[in-house]
């Protein structure tokens, strides 16, 4: 009885269940348009109506939670509908795909303060997270700044309690070993009495994570040294080989060094060789890294060309005085389709490397970063491909007034799921660390798709 009922209930219910599921899908559905100006707008091309597409679709849409993805071919179009331009259309906003609110969540390092944090996922345990920041050593407000020579950073284990990241137990001191200089002098000799690391990059390559951090230089002041991340914190068993960075090495430069070297960034090419990328203005130095810490010949010059005018239609105009460039974050591999699309298939013709630099202003005594994504491509002369046409925006950055927004300066950015490492697809989320207004630590995740919307391609005409 029973049963005969149920299925005349079924021959009921099953039509209009269907023609409901139908109508949502109907309605739900963005038009065409809406896909065709996406993409153009990636490409560079205008709308049939002789206006720039990238003017239509750039705006934030109506839906404050949607979180649809729209796909054409290998080009990129956005995952998150609240991804758009800000104010007057001066940066590109991007939008936390976890919290309720879309805002930037807080990083937590215990009642420890620190700036310049680093996340990259477990290797073991699910839902967690190691994180690494430079700790805050003195006063916050120390009348000499320069009287604290120790230097450290801190790590732990974490997850997300209460809408922030935050240290499961409480942060341990890295064991990453001081080196020695002589190469400080003048204004710039209290350096000579520096112990230990600063501005580390923690970050995941093809197989292993490691660690870039500024010391005392063999070669100059200051410079660059890098180190298997596995020997400084409790990362289980995994085999080592010479290739690993076991204890700390200098990396090198071709030619002249600046007396304090910054932010260098390494990267991998499609074999999975590595190199290191020196400089990005006035024009890109980059070298092949041994595993000594020494490297080859510069091959900036044979992206030269490719690069230069890239850089002169993409990158800020700057002013002889109070702005820069910086180079900011590690590297990532990120193959330009869907992780989900089974006639996704990574080459050279769709997979790039790509990292974040800054443009950094000094007015009235206030420091400020926008932050650019530069996407180059993965075999050699591995010339640009294409660069941000606006910076971008973390959504919960402030306006302090009509001049002044907060301090952000984003230092790191890995694959948030477990087991990715090195290579991603659009469709794979990022997370985005940075430091606001050397107070405290913040991050954020983002689709890559979101993150590399509005990219202008350096072949384009």
């Amino acid at each position: 009885m029973l049963v005969r009922d149920l299925k005349r209930l079924a021959l009921i219910v099953g039509p209009i269940f269907f023609i409901v599921l139908i109508s949502l899908t109907v309605w739900g559905t963005q038009p065409d348009s809406y896909l065709r100006g996406h993409v153009d707008s990636l490409l560079g091309k205008t709308s049939s109506s002789g206006s720039a597409a990238a003017d239509d679709v750039d705006a934030p849409l109506d839906d404050p939670v949607s979180n649809s993805t729209a796909h054409a071919g290998n080009e990129l179009t956005p995952a998150n509908p609240l991804s758009g331009d800000i104010g007057n259309g001066t940066h590109h906003e991007i939008f936390s795909i976890s919290t309720p609110d879309r805002k930037y969540f807080e990083i937590k390092f215990g009642d420890k303060k620190s700036f310049n944090p680093n996340v990259i996922p477990h290797p073991i345990h699910p839902d967690t997270w190691i994180m690494v920041s430079q700790a805050v050593n003195g006063p916050e407000k120390d009348p000499v700044p320069q009287s604290h020579v120790f230097n450290y950073e801190i790590s732990c284990n974490a997850a997300f309690i209460d809408g922030k990241l935050q240290c499961l137990d409480l942060p341990n001191i890295l064991p990453v070993s001081a080196t020695s200089g002589e190469n400080c002098k003048d204004d710039l000799v209290f350096l000579s009495f520096n112990v230990g690391p600063h501005d580390a990059r923690v970050f995941y390559g093809p197989k292993t994570p490691y660690i870039v951090y500024g010391s005392n230089s063999a070669f100059t002041c200051f410079s660059q040294w890098i180190q298997d991340f596995r020997v400084l914190v409790d990362w289980g068993f995994e085999l080592f080989t010479q290739e690993d960075f076991r204890v700390g090495k200098e990396m090198q430069r071709p030619g002249s060094y600046s007396l304090v070297e910054k932010n260098w960034f390494v990267f991998w090419d499609g074999d999975n060789q590595m190199y290191v990328h020196h400089d990005v203005v006035p024009s890109r130095k980059f070298a092949k890294l041994g595993v000594d810490g020494s490297v080859g010949k510069d091959l900036g010059p044979l992206a030269a060309e490719t690069d230069n005018k890239c850089i002169a239609r993409y990158f800020p105009k700057l002013p002889e005085k109070l702005e820069s460039i910086h180079q900011a974050t590690n590297s990532l591999r990120i193959t330009m389709c869907k992780r989900a699309d089974p006639a996704c298939k990574p080459d050279d013709s769709n997979t790039f490397i790509f990292t974040i630099f800054q443009h950094k202003t000094f007015y009235d005594f206030h420091s400020e970063y926008d932050p650019y994504v530069m996407v180059f491509r993965q075999s050699a002369p591995f010339e640009m491909y294409g660069v941000s046409q606006k910076p971008f925006w973390i959504h919960g950055r402030k306006r302090i007034n009509e001049k002044r927004t907060d301090m952000m300066y984003v230092t790191s950015m890995s694959w948030k799921m477990r087991g990715l490492k090195y290579h991603g697809y659009l469709d794979d989320t990022v997370i985005l660390s940075f430091g606001v207004e050397d107070k405290t630590c913040g991050g954020i995740d983002v689709l890559a798709g979101d993150l590399l919307m509005g990219l202008g391609l350096c072949s384009t005409p």
